[in-house]
């Protein structure tokens, strides 16, 4: 059987405080407390919000206060429990909901995939957990090259919860068990058929599905930015996800690194934000299993980069990132049905009441 889950995501700065507390640790500790099924805190490398406050790590005077990014997935009763209570929390952060599928190990009610659907995969486990002598991240990879997949990235978090078990990183400490996640994405068909295999892999993990499209592949073009309708039948706003999946030593036309370069072209055209995550190792149309912990004399690190917006806004952006990816990297859009963002003066944009409709 599979359950309908919802996904709730925060993006704030790693300086950001509720209560004389930092932030994170109060949003962990309640996802923690909660024993929500998967969370996970990330730092980001390089980002800005709506305020255009540009945080990176590259300028040691911007590093002190990096974007974070905080996931919690579960099934929806239990995340709506949470809302309030977060919304509560954040300031000047953005609050996003989405539904998942949280699939186990009866697949017989997964609805089954239309010709050109894609599907993204989200595995929540441990960084550096093994289990007959192999880390489980290494082995979902190799399980998710194997069947085909055009690329996939592990990226290592700070604190989160597996199976309802809070997980945090400590100094002095090898901090295997501290959650990461492993994306992957490609025709829902292909990841369906592979979710058995995945399961076979001993292990606490937990696996999300959710519908994205893959709009551009190693600089092909599959298919059209996706343009739904702007508002609901209820008039409530929909909003888009771009991902850009590519390597730390891509180019931005031959010069500057990509990542970086498109952050700064989608801040300088006025976008309401967007957050680079650098992965530790992962694989691509250009290159095997690459990362922190494979010997290259070229750092090969992946990177994810992400924007979200409002569907005419990724129009209107969209010619940036056309050109950021016209040779390489790979490329996603999806529906986030609710985005919630404080604009200053106790002014809030959007709101968490969840949308209709999909691709």
């Amino acid at each position: 059987m599979s359950a309908e889950g919802l996904k709730l995501t925060i993006y704030f700065g790693e300086r950001d405080r509720v209560g004389g507390r930092l932030l994170s640790e109060v949003l962990m500790a309640r996802f923690g407390d909660a024993e929500v099924l998967a969370s996970i805190l990330i730092r980001g490398v390089e980002g800005f919000g709506i305020k255009h406050q540009l945080r990176t790590d590259r300028l040691l005077t911007l590093s002190d206060d990096l974007p974070l990014m905080a996931v919690a997935v579960d099934r929806a009763r239990s995340i709506e429990r949470l809302v309030d209570a977060v919304l509560s929390d954040v300031g000047a952060g953005l609050v996003t909901l989405e539904r998942v599928t949280l699939p186990d190990l009866q697949l017989d009610d997964v609805p089954s995939a239309g010709d050109g659907d894609d599907a993204k995969l989200t595995i929540y486990t441990g960084r550096g957990e093994e289990r007959g002598g192999r880390e489980l991240v290494g082995a979902f990879l190799a399980r998710l090259r194997d069947a085909g997949l055009p690329g996939a990235t592990a990226i290592a978090g700070l604190d989160g919860t597996i199976i309802g078990e809070r997980r945090r990183a400590r100094f002095f400490s090898r901090n295997d068990l501290v959650p990461a996640i492993v994306v992957s994405v490609g025709p829902r068909e292909r990841i369906f058929r592979l979710l058995p295999a995945l399961r076979g892999i001993a292990g606490r993990h937990v696996t999300t599905l959710e519908r994205v499209h893959v709009v551009r592949r190693a600089g092909r073009v599959l298919a059209d930015l996706p343009a739904p309708p702007a508002r609901d039948e209820r008039g409530l706003a929909r909003w888009q996800r771009v991902m850009v999946f590519c390597g730390e030593d891509a180019r931005w036309e031959g010069h500057h690194p990509l990542h970086s370069q498109l952050i700064r072209r989608l801040r300088e055209a006025n976008a309401a934000g967007a957050t680079v995550l650098r992965g530790s190792v992962g694989f691509s149309d250009d290159h095997g299993i690459h990362g922190d912990r494979v010997f290259s004399i070229r750092r090969r690190t992946p990177v994810v980069v992400t924007m979200i917006d409002t569907v005419p806004e990724i129009a209107r952006l969209w010619p940036i990132v056309a050109r950021a990816t016209a040779r390489t990297g790979l490329v996603t859009a999806e529906l986030v049905p609710a985005y919630r963002a404080h604009a200053g003066e106790g002014r809030a944009i959007g709101g968490l009441a969840l949308a209709d409709g999909d691709y």
